[in-house]
């Protein structure tokens, strides 16, 4: 058992009594502390099966969903806890502070989380320069989008800055189009929005493919807000762009789940048990309208082993996990590889 994943249980406690960015700011310290001293070993883990996906081989099935290390700063200590792959940021050109604090809240209650972090990151090039040096050998995504001034109509310019920037040390890039905590930023999931974005970020991807000699793959992060004809209008353009995969999904602006909380009012995305339903939901919806070849990696309120096998069921052919790391701590890993694998036996 690895040294985070025997002492989180009496950390907990005490990580829940401080504000929850700085707990998430402690916690990644002691996890990249940790690994440089060798302590940091992934607990009993069963034998996995590579994942054949996105034309690259994941040494199993779940992920790090992108938020949890915005920086790129921890991407080792992250793959030695026995993740498959890690997604870092999300990352844009410019180095943004995010939202004004405090932007992350926790809600015990419902195994959830509020956040408006608003993108902080150090900028994309600090983060490549972070993923030159890594020694994981397990897949790492780049998370990209556009700085909080950048008006919608230049946005292409920042999601091409980023990939281009991100392409020579990434194993995929995600764009994110969806969280709710950047002004404007999901009305670009419009059909026609999407389309000429999407179509400029293939049209880049084919160049740096031919550069580098090696393709990308460039996948989209969606919202769990989408209402049917929303999600048809989606999946058209991706079928019709052949994107090479989707994310399923986003935090949720709803708070029905959580009404009559005392933090139900905060602003931002919610997250953790509360979307686990609607993500699978989606999950499904877009595995039965989007062509074969085009997979989807499912992310929302996965707490359990049991949750990720659902969203596997669903259609997802990967899994992130998020809050239910917040919650669960390590432990939470071991629990879905077992679970998956038990499923698949």
């Amino acid at each position: 058992m690895s040294l985070v994943s025997a002492l989180y249980p009496a950390l907990k406690p005490w990580l829940f009594k401080l504000d929850a960015e700085r707990a998430h700011e402690w916690t990644t310290r002691l996890m990249r502390f940790s690994h440089s001293l060798g302590l940091l070993k992934p607990d009993e883990l069963p034998v996995s099966t590579p994942v054949e996906c996105l034309g690259l081989k994941f040494p199993n099935a779940l992920g790090l969903a992108a938020g949890m290390d915005k920086s790129a700063s921890a991407v080792d200590a992250w793959a030695a806890l026995g993740f498959g792959f890690v997604e870092v940021g999300t990352l844009t050109p410019r180095p943004q502070p995010g939202n004004p604090k405090p932007r992350l809240f926790r809600l015990p209650e419902h195994q959830a989380l509020i956040n408006r972090m608003g993108f902080n990151n150090p900028g994309i090039h600090s983060a490549v320069e972070r993923l030159k040096r890594r020694r994981t050998s397990a897949v790492v995504g780049v998370n990209i989008g556009k700085n909080f001034d950048t008006p919608n109509e230049k946005a292409v310019d920042d999601y091409l800055y980023c990939l281009k920037a991100a392409y020579p040390v990434a194993d995929y890039i995600a764009v994110n189009i969806s969280s709710p905590n950047t002004k404007g930023l999901r009305d670009l999931q419009a059909e026609e929005s999407i389309r000429q974005l999407l179509d400029s970020l293939k049209t880049e991807q084919s160049a740096q493919e031919k550069a580098h000699g090696r393709k990308v793959p460039v996948l989209v992060k969606i919202a769990p807000d989408l209402e049917g004809q929303q999600i048809e209008a989606l999946a058209r353009v991706f079928n019709e762009l052949a994107v090479d995969g989707v994310i399923a999904t986003n935090t949720t602006i709803s708070r029905e789940a959580v009404a009559g909380h005392p933090l139900a009012a905060e602003a931002g995305g919610l997250s953790g048990a509360p979307v686990r339903e609607r993500s699978t939901q989606v999950i499904q919806a877009f595995r039965t309208l989007l062509a074969p070849a085009i997979p989807v990696v499912g992310v929302g309120g996965i707490l359990s082993g049991g949750d990720a096998v659902e969203k596997l069921r669903a259609g997802a052919s990967l899994v992130q996990v998020y809050s239910g790391l917040v919650y669960r701590g390590p432990g939470l890993i071991a629990d879905v590889l077992h679970a998956v694998r038990k499923a698949s036996s």
